[in-house]
């Protein structure tokens, strides 16, 4: 049986065929552990458009391409292994701002971007759900 993060990266590159269930693919999401650098005491994001992003990746190759660039030096990169439901149903809301789940960003044409909107995120902390008649507004 396959793992879920290895599922997951097939289903990224299905999106990216434009074949691929989008709501499938954030289930995938949902089950796969992914690879969090952890930075200054903290899960490593980048802020860009308004939204803060954590960056989680699929495995450890995925990890080590986004390492090369980002690691300081020839230091090991820490990161923590963390459920992607964790990551969006518990540490998203907690970090007050908008924020979603960038996965495989060092992946040439395999990242997905994970944004905070209903259906990902709870509602309360989707930038959309008052939009939907439900959430903040």
């Amino acid at each position: 049986m396959q793992q879920p993060e290895a599922r997951l990266a097939e289903r990224i590159a299905e999106r990216r065929r434009a074949d691929g269930d989008p709501r499938a693919l954030v289930g995938e999401m949902r089950r796969s552990v992914l690879l969090v650098p952890v930075a200054d005491g903290g899960l490593w994001s980048v802020r860009s458009g308004g939204t803060r992003w954590i960056c989680g990746f699929t495995d450890e190759a995925a990890l080590a391409r986004f390492a090369l660039h980002h690691a300081p030096g020839d230091q090991p990169m820490d990161y923590a292994a963390l459920l992607g439901a964790r990551i969006v149903d518990e540490i998203v809301p907690a970090l007050g701002e908008p924020a979603g789940l960038a996965v495989d960003i060092a992946t040439e044409d395999g990242a997905m971007f994970f944004p905070p909107v209903a259906g990902i995120v709870p509602d309360a902390v989707a930038v959309d759900a008052g939009r939907a008649g439900k959430g903040r507004s």
